[in-house]
């Protein structure tokens, strides 16, 4: 898969990440957490299914797993950040 897929990739399935967490990124940002969402369901995939499906190639199952990584990764930023945020 060619670099500019990978990134247009990443910043969909970033973008849809941050949306389902209620976060508002942007393009850079999705990138980001589309391309370390993406390592994060790799890895949850390979635990969940004794990593015999190659994760590194494109596939509708591998999207799905980028996508929960994002969720994941977003929703730990989300957590990370109302933690800085508490008034006393």
């Amino acid at each position: 898969m060619s670099i500019i897929v990978a990134l247009i990739i990443g910043g969909i399935v970033g973008w849809i990440g941050a949306a389902l967490t209620g976060r508002h990124e942007g393009i850079l940002g999705s990138i980001a957490i589309g391309i370390v969402g993406s390592l994060i369901g790799g890895v949850l995939a390979s635990l969940f299914n004794g990593g015999t499906h190659p994760y590194l190639s494109f596939s509708w199952a591998s999207v799905i797993w980028s996508i929960i990584g994002a969720v994941i990764l977003s929703a730990l930023l989300n957590t990370v950040q109302h933690r800085g945020h508490h008034s006393v």
